[in-house]
């Protein structure tokens, strides 16, 4: 089994990424492969509703000028995928806004190839609007038709300088139970 996560941060190894490597932790202690692809320095943009992917069902972006098309074989290689981003006025990253719209705009039109993986969401934030970033994370999942895998509160970490969220006690302790809990959920989804 594998897990892969996508770091919308534009900073490199910065909170959320932290964030992502404890809960890899915990998924690793199980057994379980993971992977993290940070979008930090890509410029990829939005979806273009050109509808390419609708006419050609090749499992691919239209757009090839960026490591989108990268991404989503990651995304179908995997049996679970973590969306991470640090909280941008209110919501998600300008970079992850960009994955969610392409990579999900591709699945659909080619037979909903991420339905029935495990998803997770994980938002660094300095203060506020974690909630609305979070949510567009799972509404992600959830129109995708994946398993949203929680934890013992939201997926959340406060901090805003590198290593800050450190400190959040209950935050990487959310990020350890989210850890196991998706090593659980993955192990049970198997076992048939």
């Amino acid at each position: 089994m594998n897990v892969v996560a996508f770091n919308g941060s534009a900073r490199k190894d910065g909170n959320t990424a932290i964030m992502v490597r404890k809960v890899f932790e915990q998924l690793e202690a199980e057994g379980i492969a993971t992977h993290m692809e940070q979008l930090h320095g890509e410029r990829l943009s939005g979806c273009i509703a050109c509808y390419e992917c609708f006419k050609r069902k090749d499992g691919r972006c239209a757009v090839t000028k960026d490591k989108l098309n990268h991404y989503i074989e990651l995304m179908t290689g995997a049996d679970a995928i973590i969306l991470a981003s640090p909280t941008y006025f209110a919501d998600v990253t300008a970079g992850m806004r960009a994955l969610i719209e392409r990579a999900g705009m591709v699945a659909r039109a080619n037979g909903d190839m991420l339905a029935r993986k495990v998803g997770a969401g994980v938002v660094a934030l300095r203060r506020g609007g974690g909630m609305q970033a979070f949510n567009s994370l799972n509404a992600f999942f959830l129109v995708e038709q994946m398993v949203v895998c929680g934890a013992s509160y939201w997926n959340m970490g406060f901090g805003r300088e590198i290593g800050q969220v450190e400190g959040d006690q209950e935050g990487m302790r959310t990020m350890e139970d989210l850890g196991r809990n998706m090593a659980w959920l993955l192990k049970k989804l198997r076992a048939d």
